[in-house]
Formats: structure tokens, sequence, C-alpha cells
């Protein structure tokens, strides 16, 4: 075989191996994920099959619901648009839609394990929100 066609192959092998390690420890976001594991059932409920948030979920710290490229909170419903993943952090950019107005988000995760995340607020570093994800039928 030709060493430059050799070369170029191992490249491509290569390069297709990183892409798809990085695939494989992506960490899954959906789910409904709350700031408090025990309070799960009191920030969600099942209604009429999916997942939705209980009326005094606020009061129990609250959460948020990511279903594929959507991230639902209890007042905003973000579409993702943009996702990058480096070891356990995940930078997203979303759009963000409220009652009252439509923006642009930022957000910065990093993973702790599987089922628990924190969001962090760059340029604040004391400030930081934890999230555990909830079983998927909270009650």
């Amino acid at each position: 075989m030709n060493p430059r066609k050799s070369i170029v192959l191992g490249g491509l092998l290569f390069a297709s191996l990183l892409v798809t390690s990085s695939k494989v420890h992506a960490l899954d976001l959906n789910g409904p994920w709350a700031t408090d594991a025990n309070n799960c059932p009191k920030v969600f409920e099942r209604k009429g099959g999916q997942i939705g948030f209980t009326d005094m979920s606020e009061v129990f710290g609250g959460g948020f619901i990511v279903d594929g490229d959507q991230i639902i909170g209890k007042f905003a419903r973000c579409r993702i648009k943009a996702r990058k993943d480096s070891g356990p952090n995940i930078n997203l950019i979303a759009a963000c839609a409220t009652d009252i107005m439509l923006s642009s988000v930022q957000l910065s995760l990093k993973e702790l394990d599987a089922d628990s995340l924190v969001r962090l607020f760059p340029g604040m570093e004391d400030m930081e929100i934890r999230y555990h994800r909830c079983p998927a039928n909270p009650g």
C-alpha cells in the first residue's frame, strides 16, 4: 500500500475513533432534573402520560426537564441550538421563550456522575446549582 494512503487511512480511522469515543462519554441529559433528589415527587408529576411540574414545584427547589433538544422549565421553554461536550463539561446554547420575552442563553454544566450535574456560572466561581436526575415516574 502507498505510504501516503496508509497515513491518510490511519488518520481517518483515528479521527473516527475520537468521534465515536466522545459520543460514548456524552452525558444523556434527557429526563427530569431537580435540585434535591429527595424532592423529585414534590417537583414532578405525571400528567396525561407526560412528566410535568407540580403546582408548588418551585417551593421545593424546582428543576427542569430535558426532552431531546427541548429544555422545559416551569416558566420557560428552550430549544438547544448547539452543544459541545468537553470531558465532563457540557456547554449549551439555547433559544428560550417565556410568556413575555425571547432570549438566547448559554448554559455551562459539569457532569458529576450519570445522574448528577452542576450548573456553573462562568465569572462567578462560587456560584453553582446542583441537579439530580429524577426517576421517570417520580411519584
